[in-house]
Formats: structure tokens, C-alpha cells, sequence
């Protein structure tokens, strides 16, 4: 029997205290609460990795657990990594893209399912729908494994989510339509990003294809290389306001809320 998705050491809640709710976790780590479910995207719960440390808040281990669904959208370390997804229990179910399912099983007790473009499976009360991503499809630079990039749609039976990943612009964004939420990528973890990314112009361009109801930006002020905030702190924290500035003239009719690392939203009050 699943898990139900209740915080660790508080008293079970009831339906309306069950209501969707998002929290940044930081850089494409996401919270989300559907209903009973609970979803981690891209989770990555350490300090750093390689020469990139950690600028937020440490995740709440409590909070994350228990937890129903994990999504990957890519093989990149800083979304698909294996430490993180160790401390994640056995009744919890990965989604992955095609490809990334023997490495992703080294590291969870959970059960692992592989999709390809297109494809969908459902996980307790979620409907997860892989759409397309435009971006690396490999571990490492110099090789490794290989697998196509997705990106998800999280569907319940009251909200639909868009979570990105790592993407560029794809004309067939404007088919995604409708959506309540769009996790959105704005940076990344240093001072340019380059190709297969979304930069604070491009997602207001994303925005105007997407017309979701609310859109939260994500993937920056998490990660940094060491010593590099003292030259170039900017980064850190200016990407999701110049999207929100610009997002106010692509798609006037988008609410964008902005969260630092570590905030949350209640899903049901935005939509008032």
C-alpha cells in the first residue's frame, strides 16, 4: 500500500488541510503537493557537487518525506542525482526518461519507470505525461550514458503542471495548453548559461506559448562555483525578476510569483 503523502510527526491531515501546494526547494528541485500525492522534481539535496556550492537554505529532510513520485528530466548530475535520490524511501516511484532507468535503479529501493516523448504512466492520484525538451542528451561532456531530455506534465484531477526541466524554446510548447502551473527555468549556476537553456527573455517567450494560469521561475540563486559570488553575485539573485519584469509584457494574463529557495505557495490561495 502507497504511502499517503502526510509531513513526518504531525497528525494525519484532513482533505481541506490536503490543499495542492508548491515549494522551491532550489535550482530545479520542486515540492509539489497534489491532492494526497507528493512529487519531487530533479532533486538534488546535497551542498554542492564539484566546484558548485549551495547558496540556499539546506533542504527540510523532514519535509521531503514521504514521498509518492520523483520525475527526472535529464541526466545532467545536477538533476539526476544519485546520492539524492538514496535518501528517498522504497515506496517511492522514479520516472525517468527512456535510457536513464539503470542508473537511476542504483540508486532507489523504489520502483523505476522509463518514458519516452509522448508517453504517460500513473503514480497514486498523478497522471505524469513526458513532452519534449530541447537540450544535452548526455552524463558528462566527454560521454556516459545517454538519454533523450524530457520534460513533464503533472496532471490530477483538479490542476495540471508543467515542469520544464532543462529546455530551450520548442515550437510545440503552445500545445501544452491549458495548464494551471509552469515551473519555468530562468538561469542556472554561474554567470552565462549556454545552449538547451532558458535565460529570463526566453521564458517570457515561453510564457507566451504556455499561457498557464501561474507561473513560478525556477533553476536559479541555488548553486554557484566557489568564489565566483563575491565577483559576480548578480546571478544569484536577479534572473527571476528580470522575468518577471518581462513576462508582465509577453503574457499580461500570467500571475508570476517568484520564490526564493526554500518558500512555498498555497496553490488554492493563488488561484484566488
Amino acid at each position: 500500500m502507497r504511502t499517503k503523502a502526510i509531513w513526518v510527526g504531525e497528525p494525519e491531515r484532513t482533505h481541506s488541510e490536503l490543499a495542492d501546494r508548491l515549494t522551491f526547494v532550489g535550482h530545479a528541485t520542486t515540492l509539489i503537493r497534489l491532492g494526497e500525492t507528493t512529487i519531487l522534481t530533479d532533486p538534488f539535496l546535497r551542498r554542492g557537487v564539484g566546484p558548485l556550492r549551495r547558496h540556499a537554505p539546506a533542504p527540510d529532510r523532514e519535509a521531503l518525506h514521504p514521498t509518492d513520485l520523483v520525475v527526472v528530466s535529464h541526466l545532467h548530475r545536477d538533476h539526476l542525482d544519485l546520492p539524492s535520490l538514496r535518501r528517498l524511501g522504497r515506496h517511492t516511484t522514479v520516472v525517468v526518461p527512456r535510457g536513464a532507468g539503470p542508473l537511476a535503479s542504483r540508486a532507489t529501493k523504489g520502483e523505476v519507470i522509463e518514458l519516452s516523448l509522448g508517453d504517460s504512466t500513473s503514480v497514486a492520484e498523478v497522471t505524469v505525461s513526458a513532452v519534449p525538451a530541447l537540450h544535452d542528451n548526455r552524463r558528462d561532456r566527454w560521454g556516459g550514458a545517454e538519454a533523450d531530455p524530457v520534460g513533464y506534465v503533472l496532471e490530477s484531477n483538479r490542476r495540471r503542471v508543467y515542469f520544464a526541466g532543462d529546455t530551450d524554446l520548442y515550437p510545440e510548447m503552445s500545445d501544452l495548453q491549458p495548464l494551471d502551473l509552469a515551473l519555468l527555468p530562468v538561469w542556472g549556476w554561474g554567470s552565462s548559461i549556454g545552449e538547451g537553456h532558458l535565460d529570463p527573455a526566453r521564458a517570457a517567450v515561453a510564457l507566451q506559448r504556455l499561457r498557464p494560469r501561474l507561473a513560478v521561475p525556477i533553476h536559479w540563486g541555488t548553486f554557484y562555483p566557489l568564489g565566483l559570488k563575491r565577483l559576480r553575485p548578480e546571478p544569484l539573485k536577479d534572473p527571476p525578476h528580470v522575468f518577471e519584469r518581462l513576462a508582465e509584457r509577453a503574457a499580461p494574463d500570467v500571475v508570476v510569483r517568484v520564490l526564493a529557495p526554500g518558500e512555498s505557495l498555497d496553490l488554492e490561495e493563488a488561484d484566488r
